[in-house]
């Protein structure tokens, strides 16, 4: 599939084949997704076909005709309340309302990928749409950033209380320009144990003594006595030198900070973000998997065991956390399951396809965390989304038990 190409206005365009929409009910949850693919295998063998370009954003997903030339259909991400994939038949398909309705009907668009491959891809795109609206709405819920240590700064021999004539020994590659001037290389030590280093090379005798006994125990090349004596003047012009670049580069020096979480990935990469909930934090991530769709899942380290990983699968018991092996084979199987995969990809495209030991398959879908089941306007106060979907949850069990 390769990179997906981002736009200007932050979209990203592939193509399909429109196949039409049809209603769902105003059920729970999980009822709705078993509606879904009974509806969606019905329409496998539809041949009424429109080919059209899809533009996905964090602001809706809209369609246009095959040339781009003509909007056919746009909704907001706020009312589109899930997106699902069947990758066998490369077939995706999202829910929402339709644009301007004032009434709860939902509608599932579905449209024929050219194969499971890109079926995925563009599910996947929809879904990360949903995790970055969130990341947008809920900052406060965002995950760490990874911050760099600022590098520490190597103690100078010129403020070292060595006399001058002691600096003179060191070469310019050993220099206290160390790191700073061009084409030298960061020293690895730690302060200490250039601290330590520089205590046995320059102990509290004489200079004279100083350098023969370096150059008799080899620390020194002969060669390395420069002309690099100074005056006291010029000792504390140097100093005053060396402490600002070295400040100036300090501040130079980059933040290493997570990447900006972006629609432009790879396949692999949007894979790995929406199953990780890149950028959302665990415990949010976790809360908000106990609301999505059955079989829904986030990879993440192991609680107890931070060097393996782990896959959290939200069962109708609720999440359950499942250890991610390895065995002495470089494989990978899930706890308390005797399959092994090559990589995490394949195990978690075989149990889209086979449950075996578990209750129930992992799926593809996901829901829309920031979806609004409600028309908001000017005069309402602005809704809070996962209030909205709790709500709509209530409400649609509490229906399913009066009947």
């Amino acid at each position: 599939m390769g990179e997906a190409p981002v736009g200007e206005d932050g979209t990203v365009t592939r193509s399909a084949e429109y196949v039409g929409s049809f209603p769902v009910d105003d059920c729970c949850l999980d009822d709705q997704i078993e509606q879904l693919h009974t509806q969606l295998k019905s329409l496998i063998t539809c041949k009424r076909r429109r080919p059209v370009s899809l533009k996905f954003s964090i602001k809706g997903v809209k369609m246009y005709n095959e040339d781009e030339t003509k909007l056919l259909m746009a909704h907001a991400l706020r009312r589109v309340s899930l997106s699902t994939a069947w990758p066998s038949e490369a077939q995706f398909a999202f829910v929402s309302h339709n644009p301007g309705s004032t009434d709860a009907q939902l509608y599932c668009h579905v449209f024929q990928a050219r194969h499971s491959r890109a079926a995925q891809f563009l599910n996947m795109l929809l879904c990360r749409c949903f995790q970055l609206s969130y990341l947008e709405k809920h900052p406060e819920e965002a995950q760490g950033d990874s911050v760099g240590s600022a590098p520490r700064r190597n103690p100078s021999l010129l403020n070292h209380g060595f006399p001058l004539s002691v600096s003179a020994l060191v070469s310019f590659r050993r220099a206290p320009f160390q790191g700073l001037l061009p084409g030298s290389k960061n020293n690895q030590k730690s302060s200490d144990d250039l601290n330590s280093s520089q205590d046995e090379v320059f102990p509290t005798s004489s200079p004279s003594l100083v350098r023969k006994k370096a150059i008799r125990n080899k620390v020194l090349k002969s060669g390395a006595y420069r002309s690099f004596t100074f005056t006291p003047l010029k000792q504390r012009n140097v100093q005053e030198r060396l402490s600002a670049s070295q400040g100036k580069e300090q501040d130079k020096v980059p933040v290493r900070r997570s990447r900006a979480p972006s629609l432009a990935e790879t396949e692999e990469a949007l894979a790995q973000a929406v199953w990780c909930w890149a950028g959302i934090a665990t415990d949010s991530s976790f809360s908000l998997l106990a609301d999505d769709v059955l079989g829904s899942y986030l990879l993440c380290p192991h609680p107890k065991n931070p060097k393996c990983g782990s896959l959290i699968i939200r069962f109708p018991s609720g999440p359950i956390t499942h250890l991610i092996g390895n065995t002495h084979k470089g494989k990978f199987l899930l706890e308390q399951c005797k399959t092994e995969f090559s990589s995490i990809a394949e195990l978690i495209e075989h149990y889209t396809e086979s449950r075996e030991e578990l209750p129930c398959l992992l799926s593809c879908a996901r829901v829309n965390h920031c979806y609004e089941w409600e028309e908001s306007s000017s005069s309402q106060q602005p809704l809070n989304p996962r209030k909205s979907i709790n709500k709509a949850r209530i409400k649609s069990t509490n229906r399913k038990d009066l009947v």
